[in-house]
């Protein structure tokens, strides 16, 4: 009876401290759904190549969310940070997309690249904005006159690579928006594809009635020129520093900032401005913006150029970024995202791929 009593006793001591463990534990070590939001952020904050000035504490500023329609689901950043300090961006929300009606698209090309280049964007997301997007190329080609619906502009310009080619067509891309009434301007090259819902999801973010200059430098820190604007910048050595968002991954201005932009770059101004500080159009641009004007590039790092690794580009992050694009080094070497689908002999830049991917719907893509 007493062996009995003294076990009765040790059993209900250990329930006891078994209980208040329990309750210790249960206070200090997270529950299974506070796991899974404490892993999400990590996992989101590595979709995707990082801006230069990425602070890891922007985790806190992710959000997942879903959008309808094809292809539209997208993790919302605020650029807090943007290019540096002064460099202030908007969250973006998938949920909002701006009316396409209110975007003038420009697609800056040169005759020998009609065949080999415009086939394909007409093919793909040509399809998704054909009212609102326009060629700038350098001579009068009747056939992709017609494949473009007639929104081919030949700007009379040099057919060259140079300086003040690429600027006389920014000029005229430029031009001919400012007669437009769209609210925005956005500038791409006709080796990007670009994610069309995605694009209008970012601008949907900013008021074109403000100052925005929406981009993606292709340098780690802002560029530092001679200031030629001093007439003896030869003897003084003036230095003048800005940021430029590179032609090559693409940008967008706010109608805002194009009229401000009008009287000192507007009726081919442009070009007199590129000559002087004897830059190429993109970096013209910013210096436009950003020294002449004191306004500020805004980044945005899902717009991508052909200076860029591809091949980075997770599979998982396509539905996010805004463009891509591709180049070739050699004879058999290309940068190019990293995709499944076409065979490279019919799809050596991948976009025909990646916008399958994208948009399955398509009748060319695959059952």
């Amino acid at each position: 009876m007493f062996k009995f009593k003294k076990l009765l006793q040790t059993t209900c001591l250990v329930l006891v401290l078994g209980s208040a463990f329990l309750v210790v534990y249960q206070r200090h070590i997270p529950s299974n759904s506070e796991i899974g939001t404490q892993q999400l952020s990590p996992r989101w904050q590595d979709r995707g190549t990082k801006s230069k000035d990425y602070d890891e504490n922007e985790s806190n500023n992710l959000v997942m969310t879903m959008a309808s329609g094809p292809g539209v689901g997208t993790p919302a950043k605020n650029y807090s940070q943007g290019v540096s300090a002064s460099h202030t961006g908007k969250s973006s929300d998938p949920g909002k997309s701006v009316d396409l009606k209110s975007v003038f698209i420009s697609v800056k090309t040169t005759s020998s690249f009609h065949k080999s280049r415009l086939p394909v964007i007409l093919k793909t997301w040509f399809q998704l904005a054909k009212q609102q997007t326009w060629f700038f190329t350098d001579a009068d080609d009747e056939h992709f006159q017609k494949e473009t619906n007639n929104h081919m502009i030949n700007t009379n310009c040099s057919s060259s690579h140079g300086r003040k080619a690429l600027c006389c067509k920014m000029s005229v891309e430029f031009d001919v928006f400012l007669e437009s009434n769209e609210k925005w301007f956005c500038h791409f090259d006709d080796d990007n594809y670009v994610n069309v819902p995605r694009l209008a999801t970012l601008l949907a973010n900013y008021s074109p009635q403000e100052d925005w200059y929406l981009g993606k430098p292709s340098i780690r820190a802002p560029l530092v020129i001679l200031n030629r604007e001093d007439k003896n910048f030869s003897k003084n050595r003036q230095n003048v520093t800005f940021w430029f968002a590179t032609g090559g991954a693409g940008f967008c201005l706010s109608r805002a900032l194009a009229l401000k932009m009008k009287p000192i770059a507007g009726s081919g101004k442009f070009i007199s401005i590129g000559e002087r500080i004897r830059l190429p159009d993109d970096v013209t641009m910013g210096y436009i913006i950003e020294h002449m004007l004191g306004k500020s590039l805004t980044m945005v790092d899902e717009f991508h150029s052909h200076l860029e690794p591809m091949k980075f580009l997770g599979q998982d992050t396509f539905q996010d970024q805004i463009t891509f694009s591709y180049s070739q080094y050699g004879k058999d070497d290309w940068n190019v995202v990293k995709i499944d689908g076409f065979a490279p002999r019919i799809d050596r830049t991948r976009f025909l791929s990646l916008h399958c991917y994208l948009f399955p719907y398509f009748t060319f893509c695959p059952r």
